[in-house]
């Protein structure tokens, strides 16, 4: 029995079934940069970058370095009773670099859950409102708060109700439903009638606190939302005194070829949520919003004994560094246009390649049918041929291919994950791809 097997024909006795999203068989032993080597030893091309958590890549060496050091001074003493140095300093630096010409404040959490869920309260703090809107397609978390206000995955319902109360969902402008010729601001038009439809009928604008979404929907399918639609919400908010807060804990931080994915608008969020590559992957998220928002709650309203501890704030400093030195936010640009040209490219080769949806190094590419349905067999097929040939895909929506290397990946190794996905598109157009007879359920 191959190691992979081992590891985790033992963990199935112990590991919750609720706690992992079901791909591959495979167990992660360690990674550098762009490639990770599995229990058996066998090296692929990250493509996934940990669900957008390792934008600097696996075991950088200046943040390696800057957790090591802080670990031998100050591993935790929480800041909820405490400053200390490092994280002080993050605070400060994380203001400088958040969207807005005003004054500004940070609270401090462990996941990109907690953050959104601190995003709810500190919106109702402030407006002394209750109803909060969000929208289908939605990835925000899967704490309470945060997972009323997602709509990507009935699992993140079922059976755990009730949920928050006084949630609203709107359709996200998911641009793939737009109709045969309509233009963007057209679509823009008719998806901005059915936001706000609920206001016409039975939400009083004077009575919601916020309005929350991705720019750039992650884990619905990186799904860019149309300019003028955001312009509209966002004017909608302004109109009202609504909180207008984004989620940037899939799509900040370099991943779309800007620092945040609200810059590709040209909006100034009142609020906004950071976690994953933040600290590299370690435990650790922000709010960053107008301090006069940030100011409504007092403690312990929003304390956590974690959150933002020593070694956390030192890695996310040095994140911070490395994408600032090694300039991974015009790399994430630039790498995303020749990823954008390959995917297009085998677009017009492979019938079943859908649309294509590129931004930075940030892509979701549609596998369709014959008929131009979403085909969730073919997709699965292809993500288990990827890691067969060596490189680590998975999928979103059961359709979309997800491409989010880490911004560090050299060119030699995107292209040669270029070779892996083209020899996958042609076995599958050839019907050499079988799924393994095991596997009920793949994705979300």
């Amino acid at each position: 029995m191959s190691k992979n097997k081992e590891i985790l024909e033992e963990e199935k006795n112990h590991l919750a079934n609720a706690t992992r999203v079901k791909y591959f068989d495979i167990v992660i032993d360690h990674g550098k940069g762009a490639i990770i080597t599995d229990a058996d030893g066998r090296e692929y091309i990250d493509l996934l970058a940990s669900a957008s958590a390792t934008n600097t890549g696996h075991s950088h060496p200046k943040v390696v370095d800057a957790i090591t050091s802080q670990a031998q001074k100050l591993i935790q003493y929480t800041p909820a009773y405490f400053a200390n140095t490092v994280t002080a300093k993050l605070a400060d630096r994380l203001v400088d670099i958040a969207p807005g010409n005003f004054q500004k404040q940070v609270a401090f959490g462990n996941s990109g859950s907690d953050a959104n869920d601190a995003i709810i309260k500190f919106a109702r703090g402030y407006t002394g409102r209750q109803y909060v809107v969000s929208f289908t397609g939605a990835y925000h978390g899967s704490t309470y708060g945060s997972l009323s206000i997602s709509g990507v995955s009935l699992n993140m319902t079922r059976k755990i109700g009730p949920l928050l109360p006084n949630t609203v969902k709107v359709p996200f402008p998911d641009q793939t439903q737009r109709i045969a010729g309509e233009s963007d601001d057209d679509f823009s038009e008719r998806l901005f009638e059915q936001f706000k439809l609920p206001f016409e009928t039975y939400l009083p604008a004077d009575e919601v606190a916020l309005v929350i979404i991705e720019p750039i929907q992650g884990d619905g399918g990186i799904i860019k939302a149309p300019q003028r639609y955001v312009e509209l919400v966002y004017e909608f908010t302004r109109e009202h005194g609504i909180v207008f807060a984004v989620d940037e804990v899939n799509q900040g931080l370099g991943r779309t070829g800007k620092m945040w994915s609200i810059d590709h608008f040209g909006i100034v969020p009142d609020l906004m949520s950071v976690g994953k590559s933040i600290a590299s992957g370690l435990p650790l998220s922000a709010v960053i919003g107008r301090k006069e928002i940030m100011d409504s709650l007092q403690a312990p309203a929003n304390v956590y004994t974690t959150a933002g501890n020593p070694v956390t704030a030192a890695a996310a400093l040095a994140t911070l560094d490395v994408i600032e030195e090694e300039n991974l936010v015009a790399r994430s640009r630039q790498l995303g246009e020749l990823a954008k040209a390959f995917f297009e490219s085998a677009a017009k080769r492979y019938a079943f390649i859908g649309d294509v949806r590129l931004y930075g190094l940030n892509g979701g590419i549609d596998i369709i049918n014959d008929h131009g349905e979403p085909d969730n067999e073919a997709t699965n097929k292809l993500i288990y041929r990827i890691l067969e040939l060596g490189a680590i895909m998975i999928s979103l929506r059961g359709n979309t291919l997800r491409f989010q290397p880490p911004l560090v990946i050299q060119e030699e190794e995107l292209q040669r994950a270029f070779e892996i996905l083209e020899k996958a598109f042609s076995d599958l157009a050839s019907g050499k791809i079988a799924l393994p007879k095991t596997d009920n359920h793949i994705g979300w």
